[in-house]
């Protein structure tokens, strides 16, 4: 079950960005909640390419707390920015990139190609499937969420 503040918050996402020519998904722990997984969310976060990034935040710019701009570790690379809804915390990623184990940055992941829609509470909502996600954490390292992640797979 999905907190009712996380659903509120979802809501008002929903309203803003359904429906527009925003290339976005839910990923992470409300990505996984959505889908069923049993995992407490502790924020949101949203994966879009480098002009859904952008657009986001101007979508929302009377909740920006971090403005959306390229930043990166040995280890990811994105448009990273952050929004501030209703005292939750949304993480935006744009054209991200991951490192692989190998040192090799992967190609720019375009969430379209991974999305699938749910519906929860009259909404339709992308998100980033099940096994795409797995796939990620696993080639990201960490391999406890990926190993949950095919544990809840396997099950189904």
């Amino acid at each position: 079950m999905i907190d009712l503040v996380y659903l509120n918050v979802l809501r008002q996402i929903h309203a803003r960005l359904f429906n527009t020519d925003v290339n976005w998904v839910v990923t992470g722990s409300l990505g996984f909640a959505l889908q069923g997984v049993p995992v407490q969310p502790h924020d949101i976060d949203l994966q879009t390419d480098k002009a859904g990034a952008y657009e986001i935040e101007r979508r929302f710019s009377d909740v920006v707390i971090r403005k959306v701009k390229f930043s990166a570790t040995g280890r990811i690379k994105s448009h990273f920015g952050a929004l501030q809804i209703d005292g939750i915390e949304v993480e935006i990623m744009g054209d991200i990139q991951k490192r692989g184990a190998d040192g090799v940055w992967e190609e720019i992941v375009n969430p379209a190609h991974y999305r699938q829609m749910v519906e929860i509470a009259g909404m339709l909502v992308p998100v980033l499937s099940l096994e795409y996600e797995y796939q990620a954490y696993l080639k990201f390292g960490r391999v406890e969420r990926a190993k949950m992640l095919r544990r809840w797979l396997d099950s189904g």
